[in-house]
C-alpha cells in the first residue's frame, strides 16, 4: 500500500545505537572540537514499538528539507544548539552528507564557551557516547502486511529532518526503537491505524464491485 502524508505537526522520533559517532583529532586543516558520525541510517528494520516494522529505504533522503539542522543532546529543543546546519553552506558549523548509507554529519563544537558542548565532545571522544536520534515528518510511505499482528512501514521519502541528538545512553541497538514520549507514540499509532483503515475501505470496496460484477453476469 503506498501512501503520501502531510504530518506538518506530527514529528516523529527514532534513535539508534548506530556505533559511528566519534572525535576528530584536530589538525591544521581542521582546528578545534569536531565530531562525526551517521545519524540516519538506510535498510536497517527497526520495531516501533512492537505495533510495526519500519525501515527507511535508501534514497529516502533526497529532496528532503535539510534547510536548517541543528545539533542536540536528547532533543533538548528550547536549548541552544551545539550545531548547526544552515543550508548546509561552509560557514554553518555542521555540515551534513546525503550518501547511499544515509544521513552522515560533521559537527564542529565550541568547547571553549559551551560546558555541554565540552561534555558531549569528551564523552564521544571517551566513545561512553554512541548513539545518535532524529526527528522528522514523512513525505512518501508503504505499508505492508497491514492483517498481520507486525505490519512493515516502508519510509520511500522524508518530508522534512527538523533536528539531530547525540544520546548518552540509548536502551537499545539500532535494529530497536528506542522509548519516546506520549505524543509521538500517538502519532506512529495514528499513522498505523490511518493505513490500515485505508486498506479496508479499499477491501470493501474491492469486494463490492466483485458483488457487482457477479449479479450482472447471472443477471
Amino acid at each position: 500500500m503506498n501512501k503520501q502524508t502531510e504530518q506538518k505537526d506530527d514529528r516523529l522520533k527514532r534513535y539508534y545505537e548506530v556505533q559511528e559517532i566519534r572525535a576528530i583529532e584536530p589538525t591544521d586543516d581542521e582546528p578545534g572540537a569536531l565530531i562525526e558520525g551517521l545519524a540516519i541510517t538506510y535498510e536497517v528494520e527497526t520495531n516501533v514499538g512492537n505495533w510495526f516494522k519500519e525501515i527507511i529505504k535508501r534514497g529516502a533522503l533526497d529532496g528532503a528539507d535539510l534547510k536548517d539542522v541543528p545539533l542536540f543532546i536528547h532533543h533538548k529543543g528550547q536549548a541552544i544548539p551545539l550545531a548547526r546546519s544552515r543550508n548546509n553552506n561552509i560557514n554553518s558549523t555542521m555540515q551534513l552528507i546525503v550518501d547511499d548509507r544515509g544521513l552522515s554529519f560533521k559537527a564542529k563544537l565550541d568547547v571553549e564557551n559551551n560546558a555541554e558542548a565540552k561534555a558531549l565532545y569528551s564523552a564521544v571522544k571517551r566513545q561512553d557516547v554512541t548513539g545518535m536520534s532524529f526527528s522528522f515528518t514523512v513525505k512518501e510511505e508503504k505499508w505492508l502486511n497491514l492483517n498481520t499482528d507486525l505490519p512493515t512501514r516502508e519510509i520511500n521519502k522524508f518530508n522534512k529532518i527538523y533536528e539531530i541528538s547525540a544520546l548518552w545512553s540509548p536502551q537499545y541497538e539500532e535494529t530497536n526503537i528506542m522509548a519516546r514520549d506520549e505524543a509521538l507514540d500517538s502519532a506512529d499509532k495514528l499513522a498505523l491505524e490511518n493505513a490500515r483503515s485505508e486498506e479496508l475501505g479499499s477491501s470493501t470496496e474491492l469486494e463490492a464491485m466483485k458483488l457487482k460484477a457477479q449479479i450482472k453476469l447471472k443477471g
